[in-house]
């Protein structure tokens, strides 16, 4: 009946657009099991039987069911995100545990906000579902879709210690409302906080004498030279030639140039008023830097056609590896991802070891240095529980289970000889499935989709995960990987997350993410004639559709906080 009654409750919500938001079996001989260590068991507990939750030892005595969210990428043909050798090894595993049965539910990456909306509508959002989006999960809770987990963390936190020792209480409590004291989600937590960076392919500024450009100036003076040699970089491809590109999502694929126009000094005030939209649409410096892109799009510097085609389809990235591109901005990690169909991977096999791209550092800030910012250790995916569940302790043993450095170091690095090797200096080398594992296939890099409160390697040691990080990436040279790393983390910053209030205008914006990125995809494609008018429609669209709400209420919230301070303590 609950679960009836809650779907006809938000059923009313459905037209809204939230965005964020013959298999193997492992050898039981080879297969690392999980931690053997239970959680500590409740003072209720007797000799007699199990306690007042239903556990014995640390296990339940009747077997509990539930649902997991797992996103599907739709990457490798063959493969299937939510059947394979991993979710049948972590099956086991919680069975074996907790005797509990996990049930996966797959949705789409790149629409899961939409999808759980649905689901969240229909009431048959999985037990344990994940997003990006903290305002898609408010909006639920104020309906009463949303467990409060506050008081069920209080309750259970006794069989949880690898939950609270891996995210501590600065992640688990991130978003506890502190006037309310509601806790609607459990932050996730990064372990690779590297962000993005800019690459370049290499062979090209050898093929033109040209070095590495450390300046904007520089950097367009490149691109100009990518477009007019297009002949002897390209060949009878010559027309072919992108010499930057970008995507639909083009704050994000411009980041580190809009963060070299802002003030490297700003206050954690004014970066937090301006931080709900993650692409700093109205942060001060923005302007600057789409209007250069905006140059560069003009003057035929820039993929022509790049606001056409939408997140997750491969268009960009084949031209990447056909050989096209020269240069682009993305995820510090991008062109090695993939294993055998990394973008270097490809260039390399088509073109020779030369053929590749690498990180560089071109933007520069006024003081002449390349502030960018990293993720910061939360601020990942965040974990909640739809009022349909009806297994809170069994789900809140996942993420105990998920917390567990065993499970997600093999989750992440799988067998020895299947899935990783040892080189000589200790470093894990992390490497495609053969065919004969091809069961092993790991649908997300590292297999972040399924180690939900973990993002990125973490491995026994914090020692040992730096070392292994540049050789978690198969096919392509470990010294690219370490430069990109140092090309990140060159000159960056952590933000730091205020504790506020809801801010309830969060929730009730209209599409503000898609009017963002048409904000910047109509401001970069105009005529340098019309990009002040351009800029100024698309800004005030989004700031109409909710984004001025949310931008005055975060400034109140701030000031009932923290008063008349600019700077966090």
């Amino acid at each position: 009946m609950r679960k009836k009654v809650l779907a006809v409750l938000l059923a009313a919500v459905t037209s809204l657009s939230l965005v964020a938001c013959g298999s193997e079996k492992a050898p039981a001989s080879t297969a690392p099991a999980a931690s053997t260590e239970t959680p500590a068991a409740s003072t209720e507990e007797t000799p007699e039987g199990p306690d007042a939750d239903g556990m014995l030892d640390g296990k339940f005595v009747e077997t509990r069911h539930i649902s997991v969210e797992l996103y599907d990428r739709n990457v490798t043909e063959g493969t299937d995100a939510g059947d394979n050798a991993w979710t049948k090894w972590i099956q086991e595993q919680m069975l074996d545990r907790y005797n509990v049965e996990v049930e996966f539910v797959t949705v789409p990456r790149w629409t899961e906000g939409d999808e759980i909306n649905n689901l969240l509508a229909a009431g048959t959002a999985p037990d344990i579902c994940y997003t990006y989006s903290y305002p898609t999960i408010q909006t639920y809770a104020n309906m009463g879709g949303v467990i409060d987990l506050a008081p069920v963390l209080d309750q259970y936190k006794d069989k949880l210690p690898n939950m609270f020792d891996w995210l501590t209480d600065d992640a688990i409590y991130q978003d506890k409302d502190p006037s309310t004291g509601t806790l609607w989600a459990i932050e996730g937590k990064r372990n690779e906080i590297c962000r993005i960076n800019t690459f370049v392919r290499k062979d090209w500024l050898d093929k033109l004498g040209l070095k590495a450009p450390t300046t904007k100036a520089e950097f367009e003076e490149m691109l100009i030279a990518f477009r007019d040699n297009a002949d002897t970089l390209l060949g009878a491809d010559a027309s072919k030639m992108v010499p930057y590109s970008i995507g639909v999502d083009a704050g994000w694929r411009i980041a580190t140039l809009i963060e070299s126009f802002m003030d490297p000094e700003i206050t954690d005030k004014e970066l937090y008023i301006n931080g709900y939209d993650s692409r700093k649409l109205t942060q001060n410096g923005t302007k600057e830097a789409v209007q250069l892109v905006n140059k560069w799009y003009n003057e035929g510097l820039i993929w022509k056609d790049f606001y056409l085609y939408p997140a997750g389809d491969a268009t960009e990235d084949d031209m990447m590896k056909a050989g096209f591109v020269g240069a682009f901005t993305h995820n510090y990690d991008y062109p090695f991802r993939g294993n055998e169909n990394a973008i270097n991977a490809v260039l390399a096999a088509q073109f020779g070891e030369d053929a590749k791209f690498v990180a560089i550092n071109p933007f520069e800030d006024k003081n002449g240095k390349y502030t960018k910012y990293n993720y910061g250790i939360t601020g990942d995916r965040k974990v909640f529980f739809p009022a349909t569940n009806d297994e809170v302790l069994a789900s809140l043993l996942y993420l105990e289970f998920m917390s567990d450095q065993k499970v997600v170091e093999f989750l992440q690095a799988g067998e020895e000889g299947v899935i990783h090797t040892i080189a000589d200096n200790g470093a894990w080398v992390i490497q495609a499935p053969d065919e004969a594992h091809h069961d092993w296939y790991q649908n997300s890099g590292k297999n972040i989709d399924m180690t939900i409160n973990c993002n990125g390697l973490r491995l026994a040691t914090p020692e040992l995960t730096d070392l292994s990080l540049a050789y978690s990436y198969s096919n392509v040279d470990v010294q690219d990987v370490q430069d990109a790393i140092a090309a990140a983390k060159l000159d960056w910053k952590t933000p730091k997350v205020p504790t506020v209030r809801e801010i309830k205008s969060e929730s009730e914006g209209t599409d503000l993410d898609n009017k963002r990125d048409q904000a910047f995809c109509n401001a970069i494609k105009a005529s340098e004639a019309d990009f002040d008018s351009v800029w100024t429609a698309g800004l005030n669209e989004w700031l109409q559709a909710g984004g001025q709400a949310i931008t005055d209420e975060r400034k109140e919230a701030w000031e009932e906080t923290y008063g008349d301070a600019e700077m966090l303590p």
